[in-house]
């Protein structure tokens, strides 16, 4: 008989050192896979983590109570994160695929999906939302940080009135210059003024021109999804800006 956990979970010793998190990605596919085929049974939790269960037990290497300890766990997270639940009108383990968790399919799926959390859409800028969010999901990350921060040099320049001569750090030193500075709040104190210009200006020359030059290689979508949301902020503060506003 195929054994299927054996074919799509990661070894045992390697099983029971995962988190949750990291186990529910194998832990759904096996239950897509196991939905979709007509001579299984409905999906149970109960059912599935007992000793009786021959697939589980032929799996676990004689550690079938450890093994069983961290499916439930994992099965518990993806309930939390609303892959599976429990079947309408059941008062006992069994469980369905939501239609969120039909989707994730693969590793991949899921991958997108954990950075979309790193990234809520809901919080970006619209214009980051059609330029810088699907880069980010395919994992361009590079590209996304560029094309989050030149944003904010396109909105200063237009916002401050200046031509596409000017640009990175000079053009943050002048839109926002504490005496001249046409984007500069002249209600702040001398020294705040002086720090936006600052903030400007280095967020500029740090994420948007080695982008411009190089490849930067930035890897961690957590880190990545951090600097979008402050380029995000920055926008917002550019925006506040706008006279026209």
């Amino acid at each position: 008989m195929n054994n299927r956990i054996k074919n799509i979970f990661p070894p045992v010793e390697q099983l029971l050192d995962m988190e949750p998190e990291e186990i529910g990605p194998f832990l759904l596919e096996y239950l897509n896979v196991t939905d979709e085929d007509p001579t299984s049974s409905k999906l149970n939790r109960y059912n599935f983590t007992l000793e009786s269960n021959q697939e589980l037990s032929d799996y676990s290497e004689g550690r079938i109570v450890d093994v069983a300890k961290v499916m439930t766990e994992a099965w518990l997270w993806l309930e939390n994160e609303g892959m599976i639940a429990p079947a309408p009108g059941d008062t006992g383990n069994f469980s369905f695929l939501t239609r969120r968790g039909k989707k994730l399919r693969s590793h991949t799926d899921f991958k997108q999906y954990q950075s979309g959390n790193f990234l809520p859409k809901y919080k970006l800028d619209p214009v980051l939302v059609q330029k810088v969010w699907p880069l980010f999901l395919r994992g361009d990350y590079d590209l996304a940080i560029f094309q989050a921060y030149k944003e904010i040099e396109v909105r200063i320049r237009k916002i401050g009135g200046y031509g596409d001569d000017i640009i990175g750090v000079i053009l943050a030193r002048k839109a926002f210059h504490p005496e001249t500075g046409p984007l500069t709040n002249k209600s702040d104190v001398d020294s705040e003024k002086e720090a936006i210009m600052h903030l400007f200006a280095g967020a500029l020359g740090a994420f948007k021109n080695p982008n411009s030059h190089r490849d930067v290689n930035f890897s961690d979508p957590e880190e990545v999804a951090e600097l979008i949301l402050f380029a995000n902020y920055l926008l917002r503060v550019v925006d506040s800006r706008n006279p026209q506003k």
